[in-house]
């Protein structure tokens, strides 16, 4: 294969990259807490040492699949009336316990377990400002949970819910829909967060910008696709001019 046909398979890889990207925000267009990713692409110019450009060509640069962007807006509130349920306005995390160790999320809508722990939608467990898991007694039936995150019953205060930020953000690794890895950032206390109760922060997926993506991807892929047959009977027809020459 020529050059034009490695640029056009590395434009293929990109655009069925980008096709899953853009299909992983639909699926999770009403996951709690989910923040839309886009893929980020460059150049590669393709160096050839002790070669130079013929006389009016251009340098050969592939396409670069080189990360992922997360889009860390403010999704919308949405009122649920679960008094379990925390929203967060602004920046933060919620930090939670799994098996793999502690991790953050956005998705604020917790149950009590079957230990009476507060917990996520997977059965992790939500953690206080001590980093330890928040324990609701049986006989704590009026829950409240403040702006700032203090729980409280009719028996007295229970806890007060961990929200964190970290210095980058971007850095932070998905593991599923929900969850962030913090990639060995030191996670960073926010003393006045902004916690709704009886609301949870929906995702900030737009399905209709998502769906309109997927169909202009959709054809550039086949773009580049059609490229690829043409430039393939091109050189079919090449060789059978060369081989009839001969």
């Amino acid at each position: 294969m020529d050059s034009p046909g490695y640029i056009a398979l590395s434009r293929m890889a990109s655009q069925m990259r980008a096709q899953d990207i853009t299909a992983h925000n639909l699926a999770n267009a009403d996951t709690p807490g989910y923040r839309q990713s886009r893929p980020i692409f460059a150049e590669q110019p393709a160096m050839q040492a002790l070669i130079q450009n013929p006389r009016g060509g251009r340098q050969v640069s592939y396409s670069w699949d080189r990360a992922t962007w997360r889009d860390d807006s403010q999704g919308p509130i949405q009122t649920t009336g679960n008094p379990l349920d925390v929203a967060i306005t602004g920046e933060g995390y919620f930090a939670v316990e799994t098996q793999r160790g502690i991790r953050y999320t956005r998705a604020g809508r917790f149950t009590v377990g079957v230990n009476g722990q507060l917990v996520d939608q997977q059965g992790n467990a939500v953690l206080n400002t001590q980093g330890r898991p928040i324990a609701i007694a049986a006989n704590d039936s009026r829950i409240e949970i403040l702006g700032n995150g203090t729980i409280r019953s009719e028996n007295g205060v229970i806890g007060q819910i961990q929200v964190s930020r970290f210095a980058s953000p971007q850095m932070l690794r998905a593991e599923g829909d929900r969850l962030l890895d913090p990639a060995g950032q030191q996670a960073e206390p926010i003393e006045r967060p902004r916690l709704t109760q009886g609301a949870v922060e929906g995702s900030n997926v737009q399905p209709v910008v998502e769906m309109t993506r997927m169909i202009a991807e959709t054809r550039e892929f086949q773009l580049v696709t059609n490229f690829v047959d043409r430039e393939n009977e091109r050189l079919t027809n090449a060789i059978d001019r060369i081989l009839r020459v001969r």
